[in-house]
């Protein structure tokens, strides 16, 4: 059997972007055996997408620790991979061509490295976003065929939360490291009180870290819902399913709400671009200030209000 390996790390916004080229791969190898490396807090999960028959899980060593790289390199090079797909195209990840090449083994390779036998040279690729970077460097390869991507696995029992009637959901969160991308929490409690006299009840997700950010919009909206370090990822997509929106930062769980397919509404800064890596789904809206704490609530409550009129009834 052909042995296939698609190298793609996190975040977990990274991870979604690419999972049309996932599905791509897997219908252009429905016979291979096809592995997956990434990194252990996302090997659990990817276990059960459809799309790998196995998931390797590997911590990114830095750059000076060459050791580890060189044993990562050769267990991968015992495994007689016939093609390697690299979307991560790091320094780092593409230094596993000569490195696995050293170890005998000879893969044809998709992405940016020195060498490699379907190299995506095109020097305007930063410029691109992410999922039509991908889209090229895999036609490159010879991929053509882009199924959507089957998410169905991708669910759980969304009725525990005892969530009824309609609601939106409220992403205030973002990486920690970067503040900038995130809209102040009073903002999203002005937000919050809106749709909560519109009808929609307000139900704020993230992690457990963001609990605070939760309890500041609470005191503005006491109708809004605190789910926030409750939620596993499976049921983000399930309460997206059934949500009539979503508004949130650039962040994770946006990018995996506006796959599902959920109307949403996403919130840029200047600390990124959505020219490059805006989420992408049945219907993305975004909003952009160079410096999020100048967005007023009521420009993010109208064009909120745009998406709810839009938006179709939930499934």
């Amino acid at each position: 059997m052909t042995a296939v390996l698609v190298i793609k790390h996190g975040a977990l916004g990274d991870l979604i972007q690419a999972f049309g080229p996932f599905a791509a791969i897997r219908a252009h190898h429905p016979d291979a055996r096809i592995d997956l490396l990434t990194t252990p807090p996302f090997a659990g999960l990817m276990a059960a997408a459809p799309w790998f028959d196995r998931v390797l899980a590997e911590d990114r060593a830095p750059w000076w620790k060459l050791a580890q790289q060189i044993g990562l390199a050769r267990r991968l090079a015992r495994e007689s991979y016939a093609r390697v797909y690299d979307l991560q195209t790091s320094a780092r990840s593409s230094r596993l061509l000569p490195l696995m090449r050293c170890f005998g083994a000879r893969p044809e390779w998709s992405g940016i490295a020195r060498g490699a036998s379907h190299r995506h040279a095109n020097p305007g690729r930063d410029a691109m976003h992410t999922q039509d970077r991908q889209r090229e460097q895999l036609a490159i390869a010879g991929v053509t065929m882009f199924p959507a991507p089957d998410l169905a696995w991708l669910d759980s029992d969304a009725a525990r939360f005892g969530l009824g009637g309609r609601f939106a959901l409220l992403i205030p969160g973002a990486a920690p490291h970067r503040p900038a991308k995130r809209w102040p929490a009073e903002h999203y409690g002005t937000l919050a009180g809106h749709l909560a006299a519109s009808g929609l009840t307000p139900v704020v997700l993230g992690t457990p870290a963001e609990a605070p950010i939760a309890a500041a919009i609470r005191r503005r909206c006491p109708d809004a819902r605190d789910l926030t370090g409750r939620t596993t990822i499976p049921d983000i997509a399930a309460l997206a399913r059934r949500a009539v929106l979503a508004v949130g930062n650039d962040t994770g769980p946006m990018h995996l709400i506006a796959a599902i397919g959920t109307a949403s509404l996403v919130l840029f800064s200047a600390d990124s671009d959505p020219a490059l890596c805006a989420p992408r789904g049945r219907e993305v809206r975004v909003l952009r200030a160079p410096d999020l704490r100048l967005l007023p609530p009521a420009q993010v409550i109208a064009a909120t209000a745009a998406l709810d009129a839009s938006a179709a009834p939930p499934a």
